[in-house]
């Protein structure tokens, strides 16, 4: 699933003035800048990383229940691809909060993730092991998708467990409760779910 700056800027003012721009990428893992959304490749964006695993190399290795090295109000934009889900569930919040206290007024959280009830019709319909599709780690079944991808964990690379879920419904409360102003929630094309919460302009 693609999003532009344009779809994205026709509802989030900030976007709409020009200027340099700051994205903290969470749970940065090895991933190319070009496997970012497309709303975040221009040149205008400058990426912080921030992984809990120091073997990627990340500019800040932290945790998103604790990104106290990141300043307050510091960054205009937050992207997270499938991290949310490797937390506890009682962490959740704790990770919003912190997401929200680092995006400077008006900015905005990209976050991507499992949809649980997708995942569920795949599983009464008998493909709990199908392959669904092929990422860079490998291939993925709604299994992986339930509780991490297998032969990652299989490797040793315990992150890569999932230990809680959600759906559309379940993000937004979240995501309102952790005092996003306004929050929009999309299903993918790849069995997941797109979130942009917004936070309060001055």
């Amino acid at each position: 699933m693609q999003i532009t700056h344009d779809d994205l800027a026709a509802f989030i003012p900030s976007l709409q003035q020009p200027g340099p721009r700051t994205l903290l990428h969470v749970g940065c893992g090895t991933a190319s800048p070009k496997r970012m959304p497309a709303c975040f490749q221009g040149s205008d964006w400058q990426e912080v990383k921030l992984d809990i695993d120091p073997t990627v190399r990340p500019d800040i290795v932290a945790s998103i229940t604790d990104m106290a090295a990141v300043a307050n109000a510091s960054v205009d934009a937050v992207w997270s691809s499938h991290n949310l889900e490797h937390l506890e569930t009682h962490q959740v919040p704790t990770a919003l909060s912190e997401i929200r206290r680092v995006l400077r007024p008006g900015g905005f959280a990209l976050i991507n993730l499992p949809n649980l009830e997708r995942i569920a019709q795949l599983i009464t319909q008998g493909r709990l092991e199908d392959v669904l599709y092929t990422s860079p780690a490998g291939p993925v079944t709604a299994l992986d998708m339930l509780f991490g991808h297998s032969p990652a964990i299989q490797r040793g690379n315990h992150y890569m467990a999932h230990r809680t879920g959600f759906t559309a419904k379940r993000l937004g409360a979240q995501l309102t409760q952790a005092g996003f102003s306004e929050v929009r929630i999309t299903p993918g094309t790849s069995y997941d779910l797109w979130a942009v919460a917004i936070t309060h302009a001055k």
